[in-house]
């Protein structure tokens, strides 16, 4: 008999999120359509400790308005890891910039500050620190190389919610931060992102692009200040969120929880290491990953074959961005070209059973025997 499928990940939904969602679908009209909306940027900025947050239709959309809300545009370089999904770049190619592709740090994943440094050109507008599966960017030495160019740093927070850094949560410490709220993440809207930021004349900006450019401070009806955007989200959406965020400890524990499953299961098997360990914070745990060594011989193909036959998901690392045919090939990134050939994501939702996890655990021992 097949056992049930196990997916890679997947929300957990519980009867507070059904209520809100439920109120607001009868109730959240006319002078309440934002009731919701406004009560999850609120409590939201405040659980991150920043000044303002705009909730919004995906993290794609934020980092689009916080791009164009620094102005950056037709000439300008963007720098970022080569290890990202395409969303992370898709707003620098759509505001006309050019991105910069550059390595990854084998003990983070993310993007290598010696590495963004050396691209650092007249043109460079900004950096993005993608902080990866959870893991954190090290923002402090990202922070130091840009100030003196006037480059800003941007965090793509969208896989790190709960994670911080020397005190500090992900996404509080660039200009801005932006977070995703897919049905992936470890707090989910369905769809849906949010940006935010410290500073204050950036979030007007901001604020004004994502309401069809019409300013807060605008009395006329039906008149746009600027061409902005619409990538708002809906009050249905922020009820489930404000739902989720009462239980974001709980959310980010189970993460940890899991991660650390994996990696006590299989730390003892030679040429296996899971998520970077990193002293200078507590990551988000987002996607536990694993990583083989070349010599073990174990490519994507066998591993997805061995998780296939156990009716279990498997989810590839991400490939480098310049691998895909619209950018032009860097395989002089050598950790980002080489590490998506061996390294895969294991599932991490909420309420996997322990039989689940023993069952992917053996998969692995399995591969490796």
């Amino acid at each position: 008999m097949t056992e049930t499928r196990i997916a890679y990940t997947k929300p957990s939904i519980e009867d507070t999120e059904v209520s809100y969602a439920t109120d607001a679908a009868r109730n959240g009209w006319g002078a309440q359509c934002y009731s919701y909306l406004h009560r999850f940027e609120t409590e939201f900025a405040a659980y991150l400790g920043v000044k303002h947050a705009i909730a919004t239709s995906s993290c794609t959309g934020a980092m689009h308005m916080g791009l164009a809300g620094l102005g950056i545009g037709t000439g300008d370089e963007v720098i970022l890891a080569d290890t990202n999904w395409i969303a992370t770049v898709s707003p620098v190619v759509h505001l006309g910039a050019r991105p910069v592709f550059v390595d990854i740090d084998p003990r983070s994943w993310c993007i290598d500050p010696v590495r963004a440094e050396a691209a650092i050109t007249p043109r460079t507008k900004a950096i993005i620190a993608t902080h990866l599966y959870g893991n954190l960017a090290d923002m402090d030495t990202l922070r130091a190389i840009a100030e003196p160019h006037g480059v800003a740093v941007i965090e793509d927070a969208a896989e790190a919610l709960g994670a911080v850094y020397h005190g500090q949560k992900a996404a509080s410490m660039g200009h801005f931060g932006t977070f995703s709220f897919h049905g992936t993440k470890t707090l989910t809207t369905g769809e849906g992102g949010m940006f935010v930021t410290n500073d204050t004349s950036l979030f007007e900006t901001v604020s004004t692009l994502s309401n069809h450019g019409r300013a807060a401070s605008q009395s006329k009806q039906f008149w746009a200040d600027m061409v902005g955007f619409k990538y708002k989200m809906s009050n249905i959406q922020a009820a489930l969120g404000c739902a989720q965020l009462e239980r974001i400890n709980d959310l980010v524990s189970r993460k940890r929880d899991i991660l650390d499953t994996y990696r006590t299961a299989l730390c003892d098997i030679p040429g296996v290491t899971t998520n970077p360990v990193q002293e200078y914070c507590d990551g988000g745990a987002w996607m536990p990953t694993i990583v083989f060594d070349t010599g073990l011989g174990i490519t994507r193909t066998h591993f997805q074959n061995a998780f296939a036959a156990a009716n279990i998901d498997a989810r590839v690392f991400f490939y480098p961005l310049s691998a895909q045919p619209m950018f032009e090939d860097a395989r002089h990134n050598t950790h980002a070209w080489s590490i998506p050939e061996r390294a895969f994501n294991l599932p991490s939702y909420h309420d996997m059973s322990a039989n689940d996890l023993a069952r992917v655990i053996e998969v692995v021992r399995k591969l490796c025997a």
